[in-house]
């Protein structure tokens, strides 16, 4: 690439990078704190009026992402945005994968990571919104216990739970051992497991990267890949089992 062009590249990767992350950075404090708070005084349920609430902030993101991103295409199968009332697991490969997954369900709930329940309004934002701290820390344990409780009346009343069981991002696309704790859930809930695979949101957000990978051809796909009714009961039933089926229909 002629060096001219790659400047012009740098400036807007460097461009959508600021306008996007500015719209997250001030879309809760700024824009959608009004919503939030009514949703406090007003809805009879607030996790669930949050939740919906960061399912429109989401869709915006990416709907502005698709706006300014020269090459980007985002393409969602049509049987993803059927899913109810089940866990998902999905491979794990960019910041934005959550995100993404929040954007697609109008009632979700997911695991965070603890250090961003102790952000001011962004912490507030996901304890009311039900979400899930990744920790066993004294502060956010009894919370993460009262949320697994309820995840089962959670899922029957149509809510989905998405896990990445990898633990962490993946920088070569191969998938790492996968945790056993959402099929735990699952037999606890005795709900379906969905299998999705992302692909292709590491080249917009690459990991150790801080700006957005702009002007090249790009599709975002997130499809679904398995579709899993385990028999929870059966004396034959083995979480291990599960989990290696999983592991088997997320690898390439």
């Amino acid at each position: 690439m002629p060096i001219f062009h790659k400047h012009i590249k740098l400036f807007i990767d460097l461009l959508v990078t600021v306008i996007v992350w500015t719209y997250f950075t001030l879309g809760y404090a700024v824009f959608f704190s009004p919503f939030y708070f009514s949703a406090v005084v007003l809805s009879k349920n607030r996790e669930e009026s949050f939740q919906r609430l960061n399912h429109t902030f989401y869709r915006i993101f990416f709907l502005l992402v698709r706006l300014i991103t020269p090459g980007i295409e985002i393409r969602i199968q049509d049987d993803v945005y059927q899913i109810r009332s089940s866990v998902i697991v999905c491979n794990h490969i960019s910041y934005l994968d959550p995100i993404l997954l929040i954007s697609l369900f109008q009632k979700q709930k997911t695991i965070v990571k603890a250090v961003f329940f102790r952000l001011p309004i962004f912490g507030w934002v996901l304890k009311t919104a039900g979400y899930i701290p990744s920790t066993t820390d004294q502060d956010l344990a009894s919370l993460m216990i009262a949320r697994l409780k309820t995840m089962g009346d959670f899922l029957l009343s149509g809510g989905n739970f998405f896990v990445f069981p990898e633990g962490t991002r993946s920088r070569d696309n191969r998938i790492g051992p996968l945790n056993k704790g959402a099929f735990k859930i699952a037999r606890q809930c005795h709900a379906p497991v969905k299998v999705l695979r992302i692909r292709n949101t590491n080249i917009l957000f690459t990991p150790g990267r801080f700006l957005f990978n702009t002007c090249v051809r790009n599709t975002i796909e997130i499809e679904l890949i398995g579709s899993l009714t385990p028999d929870y009961e059966s004396d034959t039933f083995s979480i291990s089992d599960l989990t290696a089926e999983v592991q088997s229909l997320l690898e390439p």
